[in-house]
């Protein structure tokens, strides 16, 4: 059985917990940092990036999360997760800094811009449900990492290796191809081991 743990500081870990459940895997919402140790893949939820890096300091997650990563071990963020992923952000320091991207913050706008929008994203398909609140931009990507969805001109989804990222929410709508595109990826990283 694939353990995928949920970082469960702050943001919308429920939904992506059931998100991943229909993708038939064991599911670790991680509130300590041992609960890392065997898992197979993580998830960094949405919520507010700043406020989840307090967080992750506070209880001592970083360190932890940064030898996650240098494993090899696969990543999934969603918006505010994909901030913390990246190795760039626009007007501030980067956090976790593992992907080779860029991001701004709030790109898209604050809470009352919010939108929601169908997306081709590679490897999925064309009419993938993207929701977008106060959603940030992925700017550029560096060449470790691939651009597989963009919005109105702007990339909204990457990969890289093992990390996957995305500026809006696929567990706040019932398509959970997204999830289940990130359980393949650690079926074959699993292979590959």
């Amino acid at each position: 059985m694939i353990n995928i743990g949920v970082l469960a500081l702050q943001g919308a870990v429920r939904e992506h917990a059931a998100a991943l459940e229909a993708a038939d895997v064991n599911v670790i919402t991680v509130k300590r940092t041992e609960e890392l140790n065997g898992l197979d893949g993580l998830v960094f939820p949405g919520g507010e990036s700043t406020t989840m890096r307090r967080l992750i300091d506070k209880y001592g997650f970083f360190e932890p999360l940064k030898k996650f990563s240098e494993q090899g071990n696969p990543m999934f963020g969603t918006c505010a997760g994909a901030i913390l992923m990246a190795k760039e952000i626009v007007g501030q320091d980067p956090h976790l800094g593992v992907m080779d991207m860029t991001v701004q913050r709030n790109a898209f706008g604050r809470q009352r811009e919010s939108f929601e929008a169908p997306l081709k994203v590679k490897g999925i398909g064309d009419d993938v449900h993207g929701v977008f609140i106060r959603a940030p931009i992925i700017v550029s990507t560096g060449p470790a990492a691939e651009v597989i969805s963009e919005y109105d001109g702007e990339i909204v989804a990457a990969k890289q290796g093992n990390f996957l990222a995305c500026s809006y929410h696929p567990e706040l709508t019932d398509d959970h191809r997204m999830h289940q595109y990130f359980v393949e990826m650690i079926r074959k990283n699993r292979l590959a081991a």
